[in-house]
């Protein structure tokens, strides 16, 4: 469980998000609401045949009308980081002593590099969120916990019939998915662990 304190310095992008923590995996909201996250794959409607999408859509609609409450899909894209990959392949050259695999991990990185030269390459993730609303102040979280492991135990089935695969995020996932968000050229130089999250946490950024 992450506690999210307001810093005393300056205003940061972290104090302008509304959440009071992150524990196992949920979000403690303000007025005691909470909420769940879900990554799930895609599936590829246009290669789909015309029987196969009336299917698609149809099992979509049973699916949506099975919800026990609403839910918000979220789509997010970004740009990928080729520098990080590139630089991991490079460094399997100072474990290799063989001419050839040298010359070989110098002719992949180069496509590598050629290959995405003046073009953007995004990644798209996409996530379902769930939420909790208490029907009183004094709903504690274990019961919150309960309500929102129902639900996400029925969507990830019910996307696995669509042909999706779909899970959980834990604590540190989501806690990543909002600083993504809000330090996006700061999560291209340093990698989040548990260890950052904590120390971001605990201190101002911006």
């Amino acid at each position: 469980m992450w506690p999210l304190k307001k810093s005393l310095s300056k205003a940061s992008s972290r104090n302008q998000i509304a959440i009071k923590e992150v524990r196992d995996g949920i979000l403690v909201l303000p007025n005691n609401e909470h909420r769940l996250v879900i990554e799930t794959s895609s599936v590829n409607f246009e290669l789909k045949s015309e029987a196969e999408q009336d299917i698609l859509i149809d099992s979509f609609q049973t699916f949506l009308n099975s919800l026990p409450s609403q839910l918000q899909i979220l789509i997010r894209i970004r740009e990928v980081d080729i520098d990080l990959y590139v630089d991991s392949i490079e460094l399997l050259k100072q474990s290799e002593d063989e001419k050839k695999y040298l010359e070989q991990i110098d002719d992949y990185t180069q496509f590598i590099r050629q290959l995405v030269s003046g073009n953007k390459i995004l990644s798209r993730k996409f996530y379902i969120v769930l939420p909790y609303k208490p029907d009183s102040k004094s709903d504690v979280f274990e019961l919150a916990q309960a309500q929102l492991t129902l639900t996400q135990d029925m969507v990830i089935k019910s996307l696995e019939k669509l042909g999706m695969k779909a899970r959980k995020l834990d604590s540190l996932e989501v806690l990543h998915l909002f600083y993504s968000f809000y330090n996006k050229n700061q999560l291209k130089t340093q990698e989040l662990t548990s260890t950052t999250m904590k120390a971001i946490l605990q201190h101002n950024y911006v």
